[in-house]
């Protein structure tokens, strides 16, 4: 460019039309110091600066920060102007582009972006541009060196220098007077920067309800709350951590956290909302996998490359059931635009799930803010090439949703029967066909020539009436054998999972698609790693004769779980910690990046993944770890001057308080009611659904088959989760998000929730069983339900006064609204239901 406008002013120049053409950004850089009146100066400071310093320095100047590479702060900056150009013109201020912004005149440049200023600041502004851009002397030039804004897609050396793409480095524990815990002595070093003090400990009913919450997502006993307060030994609450971790509940509580991270759903969505075959399979695994302390890496191999794992692997088959779980479209008006919108649902959902990398925001151009070019993108979709996409086949072991995942030696037993069968049937055709091609001959020319083509089907049916009657009784005692033999089921014994199957094992290439159009597609990629990283794109072997895959996926695999991967451990020890603490050290768990937000203890976050690899990606030492700090067991009362200091206790001075989540206000309504029913795994389970919530369906009930009271009464993990369809009172409690990753369930605050708890069906109901449990409890003994209701529902002890008064309250409603003793006491226990004391934990 600058060779061109050489030889363009060259040229003018020898024609003697060239009398110097100056840009404004000439003007900026060769200009002598222009001199300003005092009034002029004045009337900036006055009327204009404040306009600049509220609506546009944040974006263009404040911190070193120069979006689209324009700095507002001197007047050289505006001047020279941005990657749009020059905004101002000396010369024709009118003209000048800052003008046109800020009247938004232009679609494509309307400043502030966050709505137009007041009649009154434009006016400011354009004086201001029209007079010169008058400033005083120490805006005529920035003071400092002005950083561009780096572009996103683009990977540079100092874009490879961001903390989440370094290696993981095991940091020195700070050195802080009596904490034992490494964990604490990062919290109060950071605490003690800030001169704020921690809080105390919880009290021990506290305690107690929240690591059975934590780690079961169920309340405690009053029994079990009482043996812990008992126990005075220095371990006692690492006794009944250990005790809590040792439960196969535990599995449902923590399987739970991953399925959301899945987008674990069971049907299809869209308005047929179809049911995925074996979803529950996948869940089951996974709950599995947590009580069985399954390493992390282990569990990321087998669900990205399960099917590719040697020999017969149960598991590893289930697992890939994670890449069947996201929304289909049955019926999609561009097929192959929906083939590659499931493929992108698997980069997402690996990207942001894995790596804490929103790599699906590169799908039809660079990244606008990580270094995450276009064709890394692609490249991450040429790993799962080798997926056939979802399909609606569902009863036969070539679909591509479904394995069978029966045991080699009983499936030899029906594999055989079911050889033998097919070899029958074989036979019994053979002796058919000479029959039917004796019988064809006989048909007239024309019926011949149809049975050489497809509509031979029709012309079969002819053939018993050209037989003799010999022969046609023979062919209609073969034809009945043969059909008795198709329609017979099954072998027995037969496991299907949903899983990925009939891979491809040389899959079709894979091309940048332009804009992310499937029907525009760019240049070639192979398979490959984020260039960020630095890891240099991986030799895919060949697959080896009879292979049923590509082996892609397990290259991809290795690379996510290996510890030189700077993210995986990272991404994970931060879910472990949200799961604990309600937010993780880095708040935007599924994005790392640059839209997501910094860790606030970055030291403490990677001492915590080297301590996790270094333990063999176990998930229950990091539990052991964090429950045993002082941290976690901080009080959750607030201090005026902490809360003034840290209102969003970012530094965690205390034990943040939280509502339970969805799944635990259900279980925690049957358990106290005494009708939670424990059964674990298997199909899940159909609670009944008003008629008033279904009328919403375009077919009520469709897809809705009620289970039995018992069944019911299961754990929530255990629900049926229909994209289209939810319990009420778990989608009333912020349910996951099915259709996309969910990296927190966000908790909100509306009045349906408070009126569902009051006046739903399954509150309503679960008071009346509650009140009975307590009329056992304590027979004719107002005062003893009352106390007993208080502990089952608070886990606490009440005083006499708290009991009086309660007792005093359901005997008003007996004598003013003239209620039987049931009835009085299945409203007070509805009451306790709907208590914050009841779905907050301290």
């Amino acid at each position: 460019m600058i060779m061109i406008r050489s030889l363009i002013v060259a040229a003018l120049v020898a024609g003697g039309l060239y009398a110097g053409f100056r840009t404004t950004a000439d003007d900026a850089k060769s200009e002598a110091p222009p001199k300003f009146s005092a009034e002029q100066v004045s009337a900036f400071e006055k009327d204009v600066l404040p306009v600049l310093t509220e609506h546009c320095f944040k974006c263009h100047g404040l911190d070193g920060k120069v979006k689209g590479g324009l700095d507002l702060t001197n007047r050289k900056g505006i001047l020279l102007g941005g990657d749009s150009g020059p905004v101002v013109d000396l010369k024709n201020p009118e003209k000048s582009l800052l003008i046109t912004a800020i009247h938004y005149k232009d679609e494509a440049y309307r400043m502030p972006p966050k709505g137009k200023l007041p009649d009154q600041e434009i006016a400011a502004l354009e004086k201001w541009v029209k007079d010169g851009l008058p400033v005083p002397a120490n805006r005529l030039e920035g003071t400092t060196v002005v950083k561009p804004e780096p572009k996103g897609g683009v990977v540079t050396e100092e874009a490879k220098r961001y903390w989440a793409y370094q290696p993981v480095k095991r940091p020195e524990v700070p050195k802080i007077a009596n904490a034992t815990n490494p964990i604490d002595a990062f919290i109060l070093a950071k605490l003690s920067e800030k001169v704020l003090k921690p809080n105390g400990p919880a009290d021990k009913v506290a305690l107690a309800r929240r690591a059975y919450y934590d780690l079961w997502g169920m309340p405690p006993t009053p029994e079990q709350i009482d043996e812990f307060v008992k126990d005075a030994a220095p371990d006692a609450f690492a006794k009944l951590v250990d005790q809590l971790l040792a439960s196969p509940h535990y599995g449902e509580k923590w399987g739970r956290h991953w399925l959301d991270v899945v987008r674990y759903a069971e049907t299809n969505g869209y308005e047929r909302d179809g049911p995925k075959p074996q979803a529950w399979r996948y869940r089951d695994y996974v709950i599995k996998s947590f009580n069985d302390d399954k390493p992390y890496d282990q569990f990321v191999k087998e669900q990205i490359a399960g099917d590719e794992l040697p020999g017969f692997n149960r598991d590893g088959i289930i697992a890939t059931g994670y890449y069947r779980l996201g929304v289909w479209d049955d019926e999609p008006a561009d097929p192959l635009l929906a083939m590659f919108d499931g493929y992108d649902d698997l980069v997402t959902v690996a990207g942001q799930g894995f790596l804490g990398m929103t790599l699906n925001c590169a799908r039809c151009h660079d990244h606008k803010v990580d270094p995450i070019p276009q064709t890394d993108y692609y490249k991450l979709v040429a790993f799962f090439r080798d997926i056939r996409p979802f399909s609606d086949t569902r009863s036969t072991v070539s679909s591509n949703n479904l394995t069978d995942i029966t045991p080699p030696e009983q499936r030899k037993v029906y594999e055989t029967e079911w050889k033998q069968r097919q070899e029958q049937i074989a036979e019994l055709s053979r002796q058919m066909l000479v029959l039917e091609e004796a019988a064809i001959k006989k048909m007239p020319a024309a019926d011949q020539r149809a049975s050489e083509g497809a509509d031979r089907p029709r012309v079969l049916r002819l053939v018993p009436m050209f037989l003799d009657e010999k022969d046609r009784m023979v062919y209609l005692g073969l034809r009945k054998q043969r059909t008795a033999l198709e329609k017979k089921p099954a072998p027995t014994g037969q496991d299907f999972a949903l899983s990925v199957n009939n891979c491809l094992p040389r899959p079709p290439a894979v091309k940048v698609l332009i804009r992310g159009n499937p029907h525009s597609p760019g240049k070639e990629v192979q398979p490959g790693f984020p260039e960020v990283l630095g890891v240099p794109d991986p030799m895919i072997p060949e697959p080896k004769p009879g292979a049923k895959s590509s082996g892609r996926r397990t290259v991809l695999a290795n690379w996510i779980a290996s510890p030189d991967n700077p993210l995986t451990a990272r991404v994970f020890v931060n879910r472990i910690w949200q799961g604990h603490f309600g937010k993780g050290i880095v708040p935007s768990s599924n994005d790392f990046g640059k839209l997501g937000e910094l860790p606030t203890h970055p030291e403490l976050l990677d001492w915590l993944a080297s301590e996790f690899m270094q333990h063999g990606w176990t998930m229950k030492h990091m539990h052991r770890l964090i429950m045993n700090s002082r941290t976690y067991q901080q009080a959750s009362t607030g201090t005026d001057a902490n809360l003034k200091a840290d209102p969003a206790n970012a530094l965690y001075w205390r034990f943040n308080m939280r509502r339970l989540n969805s799944e635990e206000v259900r279980d925690s309504i049957l358990s106290v009611s005494g009708g939670l029913n424990l059964k674990m795994a298997g199909p899940s389970i159909y609670p009944k659904i008003s008629r008033e919530v279904l009328a919403g369906q375009s077919v009520p009930g469709q897809g809705w088959p009620v289970s039995s009271p018992e069944e019911s009464n299961r754990r929530s993990v255990y629900v049926h989760v229909k994209r289209s369809l939810q319990v009420p009172v778990l989608i009333a409690h912020d349910q996951a998000d099915t259709d996309n990753s969910c990296p927190v369930r966000y908790t909100t605050t509306v009045p349906t929730q408070a009126l569902g708890l009051l006046n739903g069906e399954f509150s309503n109901e679960n008071a009346v069983a509650f009140a009975e449990r307590l009329e056992k409890f304590a027979p004719g003994d107002v005062k003893g339900q009352v106390a007993r209701g208080i502990r089952l529902t608070t886990g606490r002890v009440p005083t006499a006064e708290e009991v009086e008064k309660d007792a005093a309250f359901i005997q008003t409603m007996k004598e003013k609204h003239k209620l039987d003793d049931h009835t009085a006491l299945t409203r007070y226990c509805l009451l306790l239901l709907n208590t914050n004391e009841f779905v907050y934990l301290d």
